[in-house]
């Protein structure tokens, strides 16, 4: 449905978007996922021809946003991280505005609005001005812009910044009753925002993509990073010498002390059937284990060790598999 390839953005010498590819399918809720600064809006603008490109292609229903402009825009509905509203209109009154802006037919105009503001649940508001309204409700106008014209493509850049937690459950609700009718980029800098909404999230950071990958995988890649709280009593350097060598033992790191000849450590395990052999050789060794538990690496966490590793990728489980780097100075977008 949408093919973005080679995209690129420069502003003077600085690249906001650097060479990043990959495809919005048919009927797919796509995230879009990156720190602040990392260029997602740069991206959403050009692909909804907003903003140009400095070079590269986005290809909307096989019209070329750029040569075919105006076929490319009529399939696509755009939401804004600022909604896009005049604070001096009624809520009807901005909608039949935006659906002549979109070139919706004047017999058709009235049917779409009334469809908009009933799936948005503003019919209430028609006539309320738009600056007397809360910010969700804003943002649910915004919303019923963005759906005028029946697009293809929902574009929809952090849609629940600055919403309470009701309004963004919402607001998730309603993404995932408009992914049976349209295909979604929905951009979002929350990780558990990301996976309880989209099918498949793409990750970028300083402009470029690191991933691209369906949430199934990136679950699949949290069971395959599994780590090993322990609570050990006894000599702790040989403890620790002995955790080192056995094979499928990873890094050891936040290695306490706590008194009563006690340390806490977190192992990190290649394998979790090496939990057999970690208590056979630390009792062998009277080192005694007074708790052991395991703890899977959160979703904040994987998204925080991939885009710390500023490293291009086919999937999340090539990247979890890296050693991390040191992260570099953010680039402004």
């Amino acid at each position: 449905m949408v093919e973005i390839k080679n995209l690129t953005k420069y502003y003077g010498h600085n690249a906001a978007v650097k060479g990043i590819s990959f495809e919005i399918r048919d009927g797919e809720i796509l995230g879009f996922l990156g720190p602040n600064g990392a260029g997602k809006s740069t991206t959403m603008n050009m692909i909804a021809g907003y903003l140009p490109s400095t070079w590269g292609t986005v290809k909307v229903n096989g019209f070329d946003i750029t040569e075919q402009a105006s076929d490319a825009k009529k399939c696509i509905g755009y939401l804004p991280e600022i909604p896009p509203v005049y604070p001096d209109m009624r809520v009807e009154e901005y909608l039949r505005f935006c659906a002549g802006l979109k070139g919706v037919k004047r017999a058709d105009i009235k049917n779409q609005i009334e469809s908009a503001m009933e799936r948005l649940s503003i019919t209430d508001m028609r006539r309320r001005l738009i600056r007397n309204l809360s910010k969700g409700y804003k943002q649910r106008v915004g919303f019923a812009q963005a759906l005028l014209g029946d697009p293809k493509v929902l574009i929809l850049d952090e849609p629940t910044v600055g919403l309470d937690p009701a309004q963004v459950s919402e607001v998730r609700a309603l993404i995932r009753e408009l992914g049976k009718d349209h295909s979604v980029i929905f951009s979002s800098h929350i990780l558990a925002e990301i996976s309880a909404v989209c099918e498949r999230v793409v990750i970028i950071n300083k402009g470029e993509i690191l991933a691209v990958d369906s949430i199934e995988n990136l679950e699949r890649s949290l069971m395959a990073d599994t780590r090993l709280n322990l609570t050990l009593e006894g000599d702790k350097k040989l403890a620790i010498r002995l955790l080192k060598d056995i094979r499928g033992v990873g890094e050891i790191t936040n290695i306490n002390e706590s008194g009563d000849n006690r340390f806490s450590c977190e192992v990190e395990l290649q394998s979790e059937d090496v939990r057999s052999e970690i208590m056979s050789v630390l009792v062998a060794n009277k080192i005694s284990i007074v708790e052991m538990s395991m703890a899977k690496l959160t979703l904040e966490q994987v998204f925080l060790k991939i885009t710390a590793q500023g490293k291009k990728g086919s999937t999340l489980e090539d990247l979890l598999n890296e050693t991390p780097e040191q992260p570099a100075a953010a680039e402004q977008e």
